[in-house]
């Protein structure tokens, strides 16, 4: 397991995510049994999953119902959370969760963060999005969009897919029943089969800088970044 400033990466997302206000439960989904060792050693919840998933999404509702059939209750809403975000902060996940609570008719949301470089518009790791007036996902892509190759001003912002992604719980059951897409499947991002099945996607923007670890390179600038970090000090002495 990736440790950033001693703590491995999944630790520092689970114990961030215990923090938010929102949240009933947090259970990590793995098919690592090391990894499942760790959070059970710390006093977390884990579920193991199979190993065969190509889609978080999938592993989400492997997870889902087994922790249901475990305890004999239905979760309205599930918040699917990626293991390689270390520096969520608790609002974050609160900000994506209010939506869904607020208004019957928001199926999904996700949180977006704005790109502040042309790397960061550029890197495939980075999964961008664009919304319309209504902040609902237009499209999403590995590629720089919106394009700056034949605009000579300044764009408009830029965000990133942060990858906390809140659900109602039917609504995932249903996304895992959908066939997957075409673009779906060129871009590799899961989110497009929910447009490309003519669902909407709720964008909630987020000032809340957060780095995803992709990468060695990755894993360093976000320890740098977290060495006075103030939510560290609540579970790590």
């Amino acid at each position: 397991m990736e440790s950033i400033l001693g703590i491995p990466m999944i630790g520092h997302v689970y114990y961030r995510s215990r923090f938010s206000e929102l949240l009933d439960e947090v259970y990590v989904a793995t098919c690592d049994q090391v990894i499942f060792d760790y959070i059970t050693g710390i006093g977390g919840k884990a579920v193991m999953t199979l190993d065969s998933h190509e889609r978080c999404t999938d592993r989400t509702a492997e997870a889902l119902l087994k922790i249901e059939s475990e305890k004999r209750e239905r979760a309205d809403i599930v918040v699917m959370i990626q293991g390689d975000e270390p520096m969520i902060i608790p609002q974050m996940i609160d900000d994506a969760v209010k939506p869904i609570l607020e208004d019957e008719d928001v199926l999904i949301t996700n949180l977006a963060g704005e790109l502040k470089d042309e790397t960061e518009h550029d890197d495939p790791n980075e999964v961008k999005v664009v919304m319309d007036q209504s902040m609902n996902a237009l499209y999403f892509s590995r590629e720089p969009i919106p394009s700056r190759k034949k605009f000579t001003g300044d764009l408009p912002p830029v965000y990133k897919q942060v990858c906390i992604i809140p659900f109602r719980r039917d609504f995932l059951i249903e996304f895992n029943r959908m066939k997957p897409t075409p673009l779906e499947i060129v871009e590799s991002v899961d989110m497009l089969r929910i447009l490309e099945h003519g669902y909407k996607i709720r964008v909630i923007p987020t000032d809340n800088r957060t780095y995803s670890v992709d990468t060695e390179q990755d894993r360093n600038r976000v320890e740098e970044l977290m060495i006075n970090d103030t939510l560290i000090s609540q579970y790590h002495s």
